[in-house]
């Protein structure tokens, strides 16, 4: 479903970046790693974290409070594009790749 996104960004021309960064919420004693979200892709042009998602909504509520988290702490902005609005972009932009990809996805 990322590569699907991808391509949809490619063919829009948006550069973007997969993964770049890893932003840490919680660590171990040791100094260890605890939590941390990873956002699935960075736009440089538009200064903004994406993070997508086909999960149904009562699984993603972890998902969210981390990137709420994300955002009150570092400052930086972050889309979540769940099934929906994934589903919504295929049929906007006309990207039938986006939607098999995304209904292939376990729900």
């Amino acid at each position: 479903m990322e590569r699907a996104f991808a391509k949809l960004l490619d063919k829009h021309g948006v550069p973007w970046e997969y993964e770049p960064q890893t932003f840490v919420l919680e660590r171990n004693p040791d100094g260890s790693v605890h939590e941390a979200l990873t956002p699935d892709f960075y736009l440089p042009d538009q200064d903004c974290f994406i993070e997508t998602t086909v999960a149904r909504h009562c699984l993603t509520a972890k998902k969210r409070r981390k990137v709420r988290q994300v955002v009150e702490r570092y400052g930086v902005m972050i889309q979540v594009l769940n099934r929906h609005d994934l589903l919504e972009l295929a049929k906007r932009w006309r990207w039938r790749g986006l939607e098999r990809a995304v209904h292939k996805q376990p729900y």
